[in-house]
């Protein structure tokens, strides 16, 4: 009686997966690259404003002439929290962008091994009794 070695290959979903990992690969690194500059961007940002904010607020308290500057302190310290705002939401989409590639690569090795497998155990030939 012949045996028939089957070799399996890639399924049509397994490939295209494979394909689209491939593809945006280097589009989610250059895109983390990017968030990661930003993030750092608005750390600096923010240490400015605290800064500019400090020192209207030493010249308000030295000035005098009546010069009311607390609205401009109150503007600064607005669109710092909104640079912590946008901050956070930054970190947020980084962490989940860094989470979806972290587990599309771990399923992307979890399936090669999974196909490397069951191409070694298909192209054995069996054993002789």
């Amino acid at each position: 009686m012949a045996t028939v070695a089957v070799v399996e290959t890639p399924s049509g979903k397994d490939a295209i997966a494979e394909g689209l990992f491939e593809l945006l690969k280097p589009a989610v690194q250059q895109l983390d690259l990017h968030v990661h500059s930003v993030r750092e961007s608005q750390v600096e940002l923010r240490e400015h404003i605290d800064n500019l904010a400090t020192e209207l607020c030493r010249i308000n308290e030295h000035q005098k002439v009546a010069l009311d500057l607390d609205p401009y302190v109150k503007k600064l310290l607005n669109a710092r929290r909104r640079v912590v705002l946008v901050n956070n939401i930054l970190q947020n989409a980084q962490e989940r962008l860094r989470r979806l590639n972290h587990n599309v690569a771990k399923e992307t090795a979890r399936r090669k091994t999974m196909l490397e497998t069951s191409g070694a155990f298909a192209t054995r030939s069996p054993s002789k009794p």
